[in-house]
């Protein structure tokens, strides 16, 4: 029988040849690895999570071999075979060429019939065939679902890797020198048995040729100009669908029909089918200079298609003879474009793609929803067909305690730099450093990618800060980004700029429970996104529960806005323009259905959103955990008692984010008659102008705050003067600084006091020191208790903050501002005690002057805008 004196070819491979020329002497040792490096390129280990990888060293009594890092223990142990024969002076390797001929004969045998395999189903189904293809097996199938066939054929030729065309005529030639003879028909690039079949075979393959089947696919014309449109295709029993999908591309039968590899997951079916450009009608010229290239299939797949393609989930699989498919809709399509690109990764993993955004940095799992960043830019470059990131951590044990920086580099397959990555930063953890590497890289991503949508604007890219950038080494498909997206990396909705006037209305319903949502909070909601014209609506997309921390920019500009506006239980809605089509066709929804509204124009999105939990920020649940009241409560106990003593009638509050402070302090019964605030974040002031309004604007309010007679909020930097802010009689700063870069800090100081210059100058820091105790009381979640180790650094109490500082880099720090400036300055805290370790949990400073004003001086200068200005009315 044909196939079976080829089988015990088929299991000749190099691990069988070491073993036939060494026995027992070939000696293999597998170690598992932590390793993240590809093809065998230097990194070093690197915790790692999901399946284990492995290495081989394989032993001969002349030498022995590392195998390249693998998946799996068997293609480890192949590597390493691979590698020994390679240094063998004379490996007894079978000829390719022979092992080809082996190959195709079993193929073309009784048994090969009899199982199940992906290139099985097909010559069943080929015995379907009408008239004179009855039989025929198309060659650019084999080569598809063979993988041995093709590897062959590279051993044989390594250049027909890209030509396809080429790959088959090898086939062909082999199939002449087949022991039994199988029909080579050159005319219609296909092979066919000719000894019958035994009836067990034929009878396999009858099947009822009543049974209609149809699958939905998606065309795509080669002109960027049309749209994609989707289709069916009659895959019925009795035909081969190869056949089908020949049809509809025009050509004549299924030996013209080229096959791409897998789209998206390498365990899917979905590929793309195109006409074969040499066998097309069309002039072969204009395929050589490139005017039928199908701009966005050949984005897809990675090779070049010609002409109109089609994609489709079809094919035979390992498991069942029978056809598998599934239907293919633009959602579809329009997925696997947006899984190309870092932004449409990280909406594709929060199932959220009209509402999230990827966050412009890094924190930690309470704060960071979906995929993580080091995994997003290793299935970017997966996604281009390049290796995956070398991540080296730098380690410095000669400071304090232990740093890490993580360096990434990102290579062509050929081993040429593409991106180099250098940090600056380090981190306690080795863990943040490669995730936060990550980020920095994928938001540089990003950058480029909006400008390759910018005709004339792409510019060799050298050491921008630490990332040196060569394009030259790009892979094809990212190079063809500019042509097939329009504005996948553009946020949906009316652009948002630095302004409370968001340019968009939004209704908010329902009681006002006074449980807000301030930045950093975990906030809870549920949403949908419908497409609305004339009063017609399609829902798209919707999540009974979506979290998000506020003000990490983890969702669209809109949507956060709209939320810090909202109390627990309340409900809002806004309406949006109309973003981009790959956006709304990515979503859930009726494709027909949204097709039909989009085409007669006049659309909108419109979000329903309703809160429905808030999680307070981690530092506050340590806090409030240890304390009562809490230490924010009682660092308005410290203020108020201030004020008291003091009589001061006006008090700025730099950095006063959401007005919890300025809040809290109408509350109490004070000398105050004028206050301001002022922050860089205008979604901050806007939820402290909503809290402060509505207890200002409260008729019922107690008399305690009738001596306020104005309150002004300003939308400014706390380091930039402002003549508004010149002279008042209190200034607070509680729990800011820690949030800008350590020389920012010293910068506020020095301005604050030479041109603020307040009578008094509260400052509240949180102290690194109390970290160990706040952490310690409370429940850790396995993320963050995984260094047990008591002698590890206590983490920042928020992801956010740049820098906490001991007792003594503290004062050192107050002490040189207070003696550059002619102010005293005093120390205490909350939280703890005085004169017991490890202090207090904020360490206060209290500035004083020391000198009078002098009259005069520049009050012009107003750079803040005001954002809510109330005047006791």
């Amino acid at each position: 029988m044909v196939g079976g004196g080829s089988s015990k070819k088929e299991n000749v491979n190099p691990k069988a040849v070491i073993h036939q020329r060494f026995g027992d002497k070939a000696r293999y040792n597998i170690e598992e690895v932590q390793d993240n490096s590809s093809n065998g390129l230097p990194g070093l280990a690197i915790p790692q999570k999901g399946p284990c990888l492995y290495r081989c060293n394989l032993e001969l009594p002349e030498f022995s071999v590392v195998s390249d890092v693998c998946k799996k223990k068997k293609d480890a142990m192949q590597s390493a075979a691979e590698k020994a024969l390679e240094k063998l002076t004379d490996p007894p390797v079978e000829d390719a060429s022979d092992q080809l001929v082996s190959r195709l004969s079993y193929l073309f045998s009784n048994e090969f019939y009899s199982i199940c395999h992906p290139l099985s189903g097909h010559f069943r189904a080929a015995l379907q065939r009408e008239g004179s293809l009855n039989g025929f097996i198309p060659i650019s199938v084999m080569t598809i679902f063979d993988s041995k066939l093709y590897n062959l054929c590279k051993r044989i030729k390594p250049e027909t890797e890209s030509k396809p065309l080429e790959v088959m005529s090898i086939i062909m030639d082999a199939a002449t020198r087949l022991p039994e003879p199988v029909l080579v028909s050159r005319e219609f690039m296909s092979l066919k048995r000719t000894s019958p079949y035994p009836p067990e075979v034929l009878e396999s393959v009858d099947v009822c040729c009543d049974q209609e089947t149809h699958v939905k696919a998606i065309r795509i014309p080669y002109l960027v100009e049309k749209d994609v449109e989707p289709l069916t295709l009659d895959v019925s029993a009795n035909k081969y669908y190869m056949d089908a999908i020949a049809r509809e591309l025009g050509a004549a039968d299924a030996s013209m029909v080229l096959l791409s590899r897998c789209i998206g997951k390498s365990s899917s079916e979905t590929r793309l089918y195109s006409h074969d450009p040499n066998l097309h009608q069309l002039d072969k010229g204009d395929f050589e200079n490139g005017s039928y290239i199908n701009t966005r299939a050949t984005y897809l797949s990675g090779q070049d298609v010609y002409g109109d393609a089609i994609l489709v989930t079809i094919g035979y699989l390992w498991k069942s003879c029978d056809l598998f498919f599934e239907d293919v809709s633009p959602r579809t399509y329009y997925r696997l474009l947006m899984s190309k690109v870092p932004t449409g990764i990280y909406k594709l993993s929060r199932e959220a793609i009209l509402a999230a955004e990827l966050p412009p940095k890094f924190g930690t799992r309470s704060n960071w929803r979906g995929l993580y960043p080091r995994e997003i830019l290793c299935m970017f470059c997966r996604q281009h067909r390049l290796p995956e990131p070398v991540f080296s951590l730098i380690v410095t044990k000669d400071a304090p305690e232990e740093t890490s920086k993580c360096e990434v580099k990102i290579l062509s397959k050929g081993q040429d730099l593409i991106l180099h990555y250098y940090p600056q930063e380090s981190f306690k953890k080795q863990t943040d450093a490669i995730q936060n590497a990550s980020s920095r890289i994928i938001s540089w991503l990003n950058n480029y990618l909006k400008k390759l949508n910018v005709p004339g604007s792409l510019t060799p890219y050298r050491n921008e800060l630490d990332l040196d950038f060569y394009p030259e080494h790009i892979s094809k498909e990212l190079n063809l980004f500019s042509l097939v997206h329009k504005n996948l990396l553009e946020t949906n909705g009316t652009k948002q700029s630095n302004s409370v006037d968001t340019k968009f209305s939004y209704n908010i319903e329902g009681l006002d429970t006074e449980v807000f949502a301030s930045s950093g909070c975990l906030v809870c909601v549920s949403y949908s996104v419908s497409l609305v014209n004339e009063g017609e609506k399609e829902v798209i997309e919707k999540n009974d529960e979506f979290e998000f921390e506020l003000g990490s920019e983890a969702v669209i500009p809109e949507f956060e806005v709209v939320v810090a506006q909202m109390g627990v239980g309340q409900s809002a809605r806004f309406k949006a323009e109309l973003t981009s089509q790959e956006l709304i066709f990515a979503a859930n929804g009726d494709p027909a259905r949204v097709l039909l509204l989009l085409s007669s124009g006049g659309c909108s999105l419109e979000y329903s959103i309703t809160l429905l939990r808030v999680t307070e920020p981690l530092e506050d649940r340590m806090e409030k955990a240890l304390f009562s009241p809490s230490l924010s409560k009682q660092r308005v106990n410290y203020a108020v008692q201030h004020i008291k003593e003091s009589s001061a009638t006006f008090l700025v509050d730099f950095g006063c984010g959401s007005g919890s402070l300025l809040d809290s302090l109408l509350d109490y019964p004070t000398s105050l008659e004028k206050i301001i605030g002022v922050d860089i974040s205008v979604k901050a002031l806007a939820r402290a102008a909503k809290t402060l309004h509505s207890k200002l604007s409260n008729s019922a309010n107690p008399v305690k705050t009738s001596g306020l007679k104005s309150a002004l909020l300003l939308d400014g930097s706390i380091t930039t003067f402002d003549s508004r802010l010149y002279d008042c009689d209190i200034g607070t700063c509680l729990e800011v600084i820690e949030h800008m870069p350590e020389e920012q800090a010293t910068i506020f100081g020095n301005v604050v006091l030479s041109l603020f210059c307040p009578k008094l100058l509260i400052v509240s820091t949180p102290n690194y020191e109390y970290n160990v105790i706040l952490q310690k009381s409370t429940t850790q979640t396995q993320e963050e208790d995984e260094d047990k180790n008591p002698n590890k650094p206590c983490k920042f109490r928020n992801f956010d903050h740049k820098f906490e500082w001991t007792r003594e880099q503290f004062q050192v720090w107050a002490v040189d501002l207070a003696k550059k400036h002619n102010y005293s300055v005093g120390f205490s805290g909350v939280g703890g005690a005085e004169g017991v370790e490890p202090g207090f949990a904020s360490q206060i400073a209290v500035f004083k002057r020391g000198f009078e004003l002098p009259e005069g001086g520049d009050l012009a200068a107003v750079p803040d805008d005001v954002v809510w200005d109330w005047g006791g009315n």
